[in-house]
C-alpha cells in the first residue's frame, strides 16, 4: 500500500516537473498555439465566421472571439478601426503579445476543450459555453495561471473534474460548470483549507456529481452564488453553510436527507430545496417528525374516528354529485363539470368552462368581422345576439384531421386554464365539416405590435413592464409543457401570438392547434417559422416539433423584447435579422450594452442588479444550437422570478388589482 502511495507521488512530482519544463516562456508566442493547436481543437464547419477569422493573412484585431495584450499588460487597441493595429497584418509574429480572453460563448463549435489552453499563461477569461464540446475539462486547465473567469456551461462535457481545477483559487472569480454530464465528486483541493478567497460563483447545477455535499465549499467565505441543483448528491446539508452570506442557492432536485441547517434571517424559500429526499426536514420544509407519544390504543381509535368520518363524507359527496349531475342534465345549463355537447340539424357544439352561455343560434347567427388571417385559418370578432362579443377562428379547409382525431385534441384543448393562455370556450362543426374555435374577444394588442408600432400614444415598455411580460409568456409555456394532463406543444410561439392586456398581463394565443392540421399543411407553418426567425435549428417538420424547440422559439422571443428588433426576414430590406448572432458579435466586440433597446434602459441603474444581463444569457441559453442543453421552460420561469427588475411595484403581486398596477394605455 505504501509503495502504490509512493507511486503516485511520484507520477505527480513527475507531471509538476513536465508542467514546469514544458510551460512556454514569453518569447513562446500564444498565437502559435491558437493556430496550431487551439483551433485545430476547437472545431466548426465551413461558415463558422468565429474561427476562420484565426488565420495569418488576417490582422489580429479582427481574430473574433481573442483579446490580446503586450507583454507588460497593455491591451493591443482594437477599439479604433483607424488605429495601426486594426490592419497590421505582422502582429502575429510578435512574441510579446499574449492572450488574455477568449470568448466563444454560442458559438457553434464542437470538438473537446484544448489541453493547450493551460499554456496560455495570461489567460484571464475563458468562456465557451452553450456549444457542442464534448470529452473531459482537461487537466491542464487548472495550470493557467491567471484565469479569472471560466464558463464552460451547456455543454456535453462528462467525466470527473480534475482536482487541478482548484489550482485557480487564488485569482478565480466564477466557475461555471453548469448543464453538463460531469460526473463523480466534486475533488477537494490539493491543498487542505484553501479558501478560494476571491471566488464569488460557483455553478456545478444539472450534472450528474454525486457523494456527500463537498463540504471544503463552505471554506470559501467570499462566495455569494451557489448551485449544486439536478445532481445526485447524498447525505445531509452541513450546517457550516449557513457561515456563508450566499445571495443565490440552489440545492433543489438531488437526494439530501436530515435536519436542515437554520440560515440567517430566513431568507431562503423552500424551492431551492424541492426535489430531494422526503427525509430533508425543517425550515424552510415541514417540521421534522418526531415521536407522537400516543398509545396503540388512541392510535386505533384515531384511525375508527377517522374511517367512520370519511363514510359520511363520502356519503355527502356522492349525493352532491348526483345532484350536479341531474341539474346539467336537465336543469338551466349554467353549470359545466368539463364539457357539455349540444347536437342539432345544423352541425355540434361542444362546451367548455366558461362557455356555459353560448347556444347553437348564438354561434350560427353572430355577426362577424375579420381580425386577421393566420397559417391555421381566419379569426373573426363576432358579435352575439344579446350584444357580446366572442372570437371566431375559421379553420382552414380541409386543413383539420378526420374527426375521430380531432375531437380529442379539441377537448384536451379544451381543459386548459392558466391566466396566461387564452382559453377554448368552445367547438363547432358543421354538417359542411366547417369548425370554429371559440374564444372569448379580447380586445388587447399583440406584443408584436407593442414592440414595433411606430404610433403616437403607444404605451412606454420599460423593464419592468416587459419582463412581466417575459414571465407571463414564459409560466404560459411552462403550464402547457408540464402543468396540464398530457403535455401540449405550443408549436408557433412568435410575439405575433402573444395578446397583452393594459395591465401588461401576456397571454398566449394558438397553442396546440398544430395537431388539428393534416402534415403537408403542418409543415408549411414550419416554413413560416423559419422566414419570421423563430425556428429550431432542428427542426424540419412539425411532427418533430417539441419542448425544446418551444424553448429556442421564446429565447428568440425573449431576445425580441431585449433589443426590440423584428427577427427573421426584413420585408423592406430583404435581409435576415439573426438575433443570437447580433448578441454574439456584441459580446464578442465587448458592447453588450449597446444591444438593447434604448426605451428598455430607460430608468435602469445597474443592468446587472436589474436583472437585464441575466436576461440576455437566458435567452442565449434557449436559443443553444444543441437542444439538449436548453433549459425547460420550468427553468425559465425560475431565472426570470429570481431576477426580477427592482423598480417593479406592484406589477408581480400575487393579488394584483386593477387600481394597483401602471399606466393603462
Amino acid at each position: 500500500m505504501a509503495s502504490l502511495q509512493l507511486s503516485s507521488l511520484g507520477s505527480v512530482f513527475l507531471f509538476f516537473l513536465f508542467c514546469f519544463f514544458t510551460t512556454p516562456s514569453v518569447s513562446s508566442s500564444d498565437v502559435e498555439l491558437i493556430l496550431g493547436k487551439i483551433k485545430t481543437s476547437l472545431k466548426g464547419n465551413s461558415e463558422n465566421l468565429l474561427l476562420s477569422s484565426w488565420n495569418s493573412s488576417v490582422p489580429l484585431c479582427q481574430w473574433r472571439g481573442l483579446k490580446w495584450a503586450s507583454s507588460n499588460g497593455s491591451p493591443l487597441r482594437c477599439d479604433d478601426i483607424s488605429s495601426p493595429e486594426w490592419t497590421n497584418i505582422s502582429l502575429f509574429r510578435d512574441p510579446s503579445l499574449q492572450l488574455f480572453s477568449l470568448q466563444l460563448p454560442n458559438a457553434d463549435i464542437s470538438g473537446e476543450i484544448p489541453r493547450e489552453i493551460g499554456e496560455l499563461s495570461s489567460l484571464q477569461s475563458l468562456y465557451l459555453s452553450f456549444n457542442s464540446l464534448k470529452g473531459n475539462v482537461p487537466l491542464e486547465l487548472g495550470y493557467s495561471s491567471s484565469l479569472s473567469y471560466v464558463d464552460l456551461g451547456g455543454n456535453s462535457l462528462n467525466g470527473s473534474l480534475p482536482p487541478s481545477i482548484w489550482n485557480l483559487c487564488d485569482r478565480l472569480v466564477s466557475l461555471w460548470l453548469h448543464g453538463n454530464n460531469l460526473t463523480g465528486s466534486v475533488p477537494e483541493p490539493a491543498v487542505p483549507n484553501s479558501t478560494c478567497r476571491n471566488l464569488q460563483v460557483l455553478d456545478l447545477g444539472k450534472n450528474k456529481f454525486s457523494g456527500e455535499f463537498p463540504e471544503f465549499i463552505t471554506l470559501f467565505h467570499g462566495l455569494k452564488e451557489l448551485d449544486l441543483g439536478n445532481n445526485l448528491f447524498t447525505g445531509s446539508i452541513p450546517e457550516s453553510l449557513t457561515e456563508l452570506n450566499l445571495e443565490r442557492l440552489n440545492l433543489s432536485y438531488n437526494n439530501f436527507s436530515g435536519v436542515m441547517p437554520v440560515f440567517r434571517e430566513s431568507k431562503f424559500s423552500a424551492e431551492i430545496f424541492e426535489g430531494n429526499n422526503p427525509g430533508l426536514c425543517g425550515s424552510p420544509l415541514g417540521k421534522c417528525r418526531g415521536s407522537s407519544g400516543l398509545s396503540s390504543r388512541a392510535i386505533a381509535g384515531i384511525v375508527i374516528g377517522l374511517m367512520a368520518g370519511s363514510v359520511v363524507l363520502a356519503s355527502v359527496l356522492i349525493g352532491y354529485l348526483q345532484g350536479k349531475k341531474r341539474k346539467n342534465r336537465g336543469g338551466d345549463g349554467n353549470e359545466i363539470e368539463e364539457e357539455e355537447e349540444i347536437n342539432g340539424d345544423e352541425g355540434k357544439l361542444i362546451l367548455f368552462q366558461g362557455g356555459e352561455h353560448l347556444t347553437l343560434d348564438d354561434v350560427l347567427n353572430a355577426t362577424g368581422q375579420v381580425m386577421e388571417k393566420t397559417s391555421y385559418g381566419t379569426v373573426y370578432k363576432a358579435k352575439l345576439a344579446d350584444g357580446g362579443t366572442i372570437a371566431l377562428r375559421l379553420l382552414r379547409e380541409g386543413s383539420c384531421k378526420d374527426r375521430s382525431s380531432c375531437l380529442p385534441v379539441i377537448r384536451q384543448l379544451g381543459r386548459v386554464r392558466h391566466e396566461n393562455l387564452v382559453p377554448l370556450r368552445a367547438f363547432y362543426q358543421g354538417q359542411r365539416g366547417e369548425k370554429l374555435l371559440i374564444y372569448d374577444y379580447l380586445p388587447n394588442k399583440s406584443l408584436h405590435d407593442l414592440l414595433h408600432e411606430t404610433r403616437a400614444g403607444k404605451p412606454m415598455l420599460n423593464w419592468a413592464r416587459r419582463h412581466k411580460i417575459a414571465l407571463g409568456i414564459a409560466r404560459g409555456l411552462a403550464c402547457l409543457h408540464t402543468g396540464v394532463e398530457a403535455p401540449i406543444i405550443h408549436g408557433t410561439v412568435r410575439s405575433k401570438n402573444v395578446l397583452v392586456d393594459e395591465f401588461f398581463v401576456a397571454r398566449l394565443t394558438e397553442f396546440g392547434l398544430d395537431k388539428l392540421m393534416v402534415p403537408a399543411v403542418a409543415d408549411e407553418i414550419v416554413a413560416i417559422a423559419k422566414t419570421d426567425g423563430y425556428k429550431a435549428p432542428e427542426l424540419q417538420k412539425m411532427k418533430k416539433c417539441n419542448s425544446r424547440t418551444d424553448v429556442y422559439a421564446f429565447g428568440i422571443l425573449l431576445l425580441e423584447i431585449l433589443i426590440g428588433k423584428k427577427p427573421g426576414k426584413n420585408g423592406r430590406s430583404g435581409g435576415f435579422v439573426d438575433l443570437p448572432s447580433m448578441v454574439k458579435v456584441a459580446v464578442l466586440e465587448e458592447t453588450t450594452m449597446e444591444v438593447f433597446d434604448m426605451e428598455l434602459l430607460k430608468g435602469i441603474r445597474s443592468p446587472m442588479e436589474d436583472g437585464l444581463v441575466q436576461a440576455l444569457k437566458l435567452a442565449m441559453g434557449c436559443c443553444a444550437p444543441v437542444a439538449s442543453v436548453r433549459p425547460s421552460m420550468d427553468e425559465v420561469v425560475k431565472q426570470l422570478e429570481e431576477n426580477r427588475p427592482r423598480n417593479r411595484s406592484a406589477l408581480y403581486s400575487p393579488t394584483e388589482t386593477r387600481s394597483e398596477i401602471g399606466t393603462p394605455f
